[in-house]
């Protein structure tokens, strides 16, 4: 078993940055969900609402995060910076204290993904100050938290999972997916499709960290949604096949990758290719 990818993910729901080390904290990779598009009334956004936030490519510079897009000149954020006024952000039922990234990034996402049913769009981040906790019925004594993501801070998927799906999608004459549909931290390679679904731990050589595989990961529309054009190409899949796959193990939803917490190793770095050991 080792490491294929590193993602993080710096704009919930914009284009993903591939790294070749990163490293461990408790609320993930860094940067990962570290910011947000909200509305108005700052309720998170996602390429749920507005598929062609992927077009918006992301870069992290030594003191800058970048956001691109085609149709406008880049935006650069400050990164060390925690003076902007704050407002409050929701992420599903969680409440979040936020930083207002102002009006000039305001401006610049509305200007190049429009208006959500005569809403704005702002960019926040998430407040230095707060520890957005994972649910506890998930934890088995760690104290885990994220920032902006879903729930969980690290998404590990399985390349031979991936194999596993888009041989059914030849096999109903559909083309393969890549793995970006599926915007993972950690992908790793070895073992049978769907095997991580019955593993408890991923350590690394020597135990110099571990991480906790807490819960599967249920699928929305996003995996429909190419992550560089914004279109979706084939209405409703891979998330159709993922649902009839899942309704096999007797599981309503479609299921792919599972979420994970740190359990050891926060400052240790993860490498693209480096071993990993299964604890089943």
């Amino acid at each position: 078993m080792h490491i294929t990818q590193l993602n993080v993910y710096p704009v919930k729901s914009l284009r993903g940055i591939a790294l070749e080390q990163a490293e461990l904290g408790v609320r993930g990779l860094p940067y990962d969900r570290h910011w947000m598009v909200v509305d108005d009334v700052g309720r998170f956004v996602t390429q749920r609402q507005l598929p062609r936030m992927a077009q918006v490519a992301v870069r992290l510079d030594a003191d800058a995060l970048v956001l691109e897009h085609p149709e406008a000149p880049p935006l650069s954020i400050e990164l060390a910076r925690d003076d902007q006024p704050s407002l409050t952000a929701y992420v599903w039922e969680d409440r979040c204290r936020a930083l207002d990234e102002g009006a000039e990034a305001a401006r610049w996402l509305t200007g190049v993904l429009g208006d959500l049913k005569g809403s704005g769009l702002r960019l926040v981040r998430f407040a230095p100050d707060q520890q957005r906790r994972v649910d506890p019925h998930y934890q088995r004594g760690e104290q885990a938290h994220t920032a902006f993501a879903d729930g969980f801070p690290f998404l590990v998927t399985s390349e031979a999972s991936l194999a596993t799906v888009n041989a059914v999608l030849e096999k109903k004459g559909l083309d393969p997916v890549p793995m970006s549909r599926f915007r993972p931290n950690i992908v790793v390679a070895g073992g049978e499709g769907f095997a991580e679904n019955g593993w408890d731990e991923l350590h690394g050589v020597e135990g110099r960290f571990r991480l906790g595989l807490r819960k599967a990961c249920q699928r929305c529309k996003i995996t429909t949604v190419d992550q560089h054009s914004g279109e979706i190409r084939v209405p409703g899949e891979p998330l159709r096949t993922l649902v009839e796959m899942s309704a096999h193990f007797g599981r309503p939803g479609g299921f792919f990758g599972q979420n994970a917490t740190l359990l050891a190793g926060e400052g240790e770095r993860l490498r693209v290719g480096e071993s990993l050991t299964v604890l089943e």
